[in-house]
């Protein structure tokens, strides 16, 4: 088949280049020149483990193409995504602004039947929407359907290429057929393909990512608590983890969830709440709880070195919002960062792949080092934020030869307790008890 994909961001280029890999003809469609000369070129412009080997092997095949030029990217396409980004908008509704101008732009450059896929996550109703802006300009029948993405960073290829589930909206038949047809190559071993009304596939994402930023919230909140009566929470999601009704994904206590999708999903399924008149209490906790979570470790941080950071040097290990990406969206460590700074201390930061990222943001504010040794270099204390495997195994004689004082502040519960009273290391972590 030949698709079209417009927008080449994260779920732009995965989606474009996975659909390649199964044999499609595939146009990548973006308004950014550099960047489409940069993948023209072959040079890939995200991280995404995996993404690198298909990209390069497709675009030798001829498979998957760019271009800033929308008539020709669209040109013969049978299935034409729109993978745009959703913003948020000041009152945290998602901003349409980019997929409506798309759709404008559409109607008249279509000359036979297409079905348009909106990939992108989007409040409900827009389908609607993206089918009549289009429609005051198109000559020919298309039909708009909503097919979301659920895709998770750092796995993306693997969540693409053997989805657990794929969620298509039409009411459409001859759109079911092409859809059905696309994704056939990747369902072969029997995952559904679970077709709905628009409004409703349209909800099943924002309802599928806040539901898993709840179980993250409550997770920090029974930390919280664990804290207070002197339990364990790693022992506690261990043993509601093996309750098949629960699971055990997504029941790590930490400082918080970040990211493109949870944040910015919550606040736009919440503000759909308010559009409807529904008061969608728990919604407004998870947002709450989350933010204060963020930066749960600070007091602490602060208290051991008796509320003064002033010429104190922190090594923070991990700035991207969770391993496996350069994505620092919603990152915890910005806004840990920004208090440490404010407060007077001095930060040495490493993380794998997210610090070209945060120079954008931060700029010598902080200092970047090439190892998670070299931040540890003259630092008063080691502040742990996103648990990159590299992190969980590391050389604590080297650990504690470099730092001024043996402690450690753990955002993410990386070692274990046992094991840092054995090293007499400070210890403080979400959760569980203080070692001292």
């Amino acid at each position: 088949m030949k698709i079209a994909v417009v927008g080449t961001g994260y779920v732009g280029l995965v989606t474009g280049t996975c659909f390649a890999e199964t044999g499609n003809r595939v146009t990548c469609v973006d308004i950014d020149v550099n960047k489409i000369e940069k993948l023209k070129s072959g040079v890939i412009t995200i991280y995404e483990p995996g993404l690198d080997v298909l990209f390069d092997r497709n675009i030798k095949e001829g498979r998957l193409l760019f271009t800033t030029n929308l008539a020709e990217g669209i040109k013969d396409a049978e299935v034409i995504f729109l993978a745009l980004p959703t913003p948020p908008g000041e009152d945290g509704s998602a901003d349409l602004k980019y997929i409506l101008k798309v759709a404008d732009d559409l109607g008249p450059l279509l000359a036979d039947y297409a079905v348009i896929v909106d990939k992108s996550t989007v409040p409900v109703g827009t389908a609607e929407k993206v089918h009549a802006r289009i429609a005051k300009n198109a000559k020919v029948e298309f039909d708009v359907v909503s097919n979301p993405e659920f895709l998770r960073e750092g796995v993306a290829v693997e969540d693409f290429m053997k989805p657990d589930r794929v969620v298509i909206g039409t009411n459409s038949e001859k759109a079911r057929k092409v859809m059905s047809k696309l994704y056939a190559p990747l369902v072969r071993q029997g995952n559904p393909v679970i077709f709905m009304d628009e409004r409703s596939a349209e909800m099943t994402k924002y309802a599928a990512n806040a539901f898993l930023a709840t179980k993250i919230t409550f997770m920090n909140e029974i930390a919280n608590l664990c804290e207070k009566v002197g339990a364990n929470v790693d022992d506690i999601r261990r043993g509601i983890g093996t309750d098949s009704r629960i699971g055990k994904r997504f029941l790590f206590a930490g400082i918080g969830y970040g990211g493109s999708c949870f944040p910015k999903d919550v606040q736009a399924l919440h503000k759909t709440s308010e559009e409807y008149s529904y008061d969608f209490k728990i919604l407004e906790a998870v947002m709450g709880v989350n933010e204060n979570q963020k930066t749960k470790l600070l007091p602490k941080i602060k208290q051991y070195f008796n509320h003064d950071l002033s010429g104190k040097t922190i090594a923070v290990w991990g700035l991207a919002f969770k391993p496996y990406t350069d994505d620092i969206r919603e990152a915890p460590a910005l806004e840990n960062i920004k208090e440490l700074v404010a407060a007077g201390a001095n930060v040495r930061a490493y993380d794998p792949e997210a610090m070209e990222n945060v120079k954008r943001i931060l700029g010598d504010q902080i200092i970047y080092t090439n190892s998670p040794y070299e931040a540890l270099e003259g630092a008063d204390a080691l502040f742990i934020v996103t648990e990159w495997p590299e992190f969980r195994s590391p050389e604590f004689e080297r650990i504690s030869s470099l730092l001024k004082n043996k402690v450690i502040f753990d955002g993410r519960n990386v070692f274990e307790l046992d094991q840092m009273r054995e090293l007499g290391y400070t210890y403080y972590s979400i959760g569980r008890d203080v070692v001292a």
